[in-house]
Parts: structure tokens; C-alpha cells; sequence
């Protein structure tokens, strides 16, 4: 018999979180971020926070309200723009940022999740990413050595998933979800719909329960689009 993974709430799934912890959140932009995660994290106010996502979200959403509360004190992203406090903080000092190539996050998120401790890649060779890192020749080419990335807890955001912890995920909301999900000592996820055990097509889930220690169906997603372009 499958272990239940289901929380209450929000409340209960973000129990442990600490001022100082390493956190991953999902999402690309705003597209698939872990919304309710985000504002019981703000609730909690801790402090000194190392944030692992591709970017900030923008200044009243997502992630930038964790920057405005001062609760962030290092991210590590790979896109800066949309956020004016994440820009205004970077380049004041105030907030410690490391800026790396957008697939390498993603393979330092994948390489945690999967127990590899580093890799070689070419990507950000001569640049300041490679600046004090091992770098080695491979096919006649220089690569970088990049270590894998893990957090205490990773939350994710997801468009189904069940009491064991199987989730899956809508379209480009998949983004950065299932890599972090691996990546978490303890991974959260949020789904806009729980369904019963057996009802997701096995074929079908992205990222197995094994990988999910708390699961919970979140409620009133704004789903906000940072551009919105439409026909005049």
C-alpha cells in the first residue's frame, strides 16, 4: 500500500522551514511557481535565506515578496530582469546573487536530484561564471567544472498529482519543477487538484511520489502573466 504524503495545508506542508535554510522553487518567470509556498514563507518571516530559482518573480509577486520583506539573503538564478527590487538590491549589495547560464542551473538542479556531485561544461568558459573553477579539455574544448546544487527544502507547484506524492505537470509549467523536485532534502509540492490513488496514468507523471515527502492541494492561484501581449 502506497504511503500517503497528503498535508492539510500549507501551514502543515511548510512546518520545519528555518532562517538560514537553502530553498529551491519551481517556476519559470511566473509560470508554474509554488504561489501558496511562497506566501506562508512570508507569513513564517524567516531570515537569511539562500534562494535557488531561475529568477525573482517581479516586485509584488512570487519571489519578489520575500526580496521586499528583506528575507532573501542570497539567490542563486540565472535571469535577473523583471524585478526591479532584485536589480536595485543586487547592485546595491544588499542581496548576494549568483548568476549562472540558464542550463546549467537546470543540470546542477538535475546532477543534485541524482547524486552526482559535479560536471564538466562548456557553457560560461572565459566568462566570469568560470572565474576560480577547475577547468579541463575535452574533444579540443575547455569545460568548466560545476558543482551540483541541493536544497533543505524544494517546493514545487504542480498541475495534479495524488496522496503518494506522483505528479504531474501542465505544459510549460513543467519547467524547473521536476529537476528541483529531486533536489530537495525535504521536497514540498502544491497541486491544483489531488486526486485519488490510481488515477493518474502511470505513463502520464513526471515526477514520481518517491520523490515528494509532502504534497497538499493549494487554492486561489492568480497565475499571473508577467507580458502580457494581446492583438489591438
Amino acid at each position: 500500500m502506497a504511503i500517503s504524503k497528503r498535508v492539510s495545508d500549507v501551514y502543515a506542508a511548510c512546518e520545519g522551514v528555518e532562517s538560514g535554510m537553502t530553498l529551491m522553487l519551481g517556476g519559470f518567470g511566473l509560470c508554474g511557481i509554488p504561489e501558496c509556498s511562497i506566501g506562508e514563507l512570508v507569513r513564517l518571516g524567516v531570515q537569511d535565506l539562500t534562494c535557488i530559482s531561475n529568477n525573482a518573480g517581479v516586485d509584488d509577486f512570487g519571489l519578489g515578496l520575500l526580496l521586499q520583506q528583506r528575507q532573501i539573503r542570497k539567490m542563486i538564478s540565472s535571469y535577473v530582469g523583471e524585478n526591479d527590487e532584485f536589480e536595485r538590491q543586487m547592485l546595491s549589495g544588499e542581496l548576494e546573487v549568483d548568476l549562472i547560464p540558464q542550463g546549467s542551473l537546470a543540470e546542477r538542479c538535475r546532477a543534485g536530484g541524482a547524486g552526482i556531485p559535479a560536471f564538466y561544461t562548456p557553457a560560461g568558459y572565459g566568462t566570469e561564471v568560470a572565474e576560480g573553477k577547475e577547468v579541463r579539455e575535452f574533444n579540443g574544448k575547455p569545460h568548466i567544472l560545476e558543482s551540483a546544487l541541493t536544497a533543505d527544502f524544494a517546493f514545487v507547484k504542480a498541475w495534479k498529482g495524488d496522496a503518494a506524492g506522483n505528479l504531474i505537470f501542465k505544459a510549460t509549467a513543467r519547467n524547473f519543477n521536476p529537476m528541483m523536485a529531486m533536489a530537495g532534502k525535504i521536497t514540498v509540492a502544491e497541486v491544483e487538484e489531488l486526486v485519488p490513488l490510481g488515477e493518474l496514468d502511470p505513463n502520464a507523471i513526471h515526477t514520481p511520489g518517491i520523490f515528494v515527502q509532502r504534497i497538499f492541494q493549494g487554492s486561489g492561484y492568480e497565475k499571473r502573466i508577467e507580458q502580457r501581449t494581446v492583438q489591438s
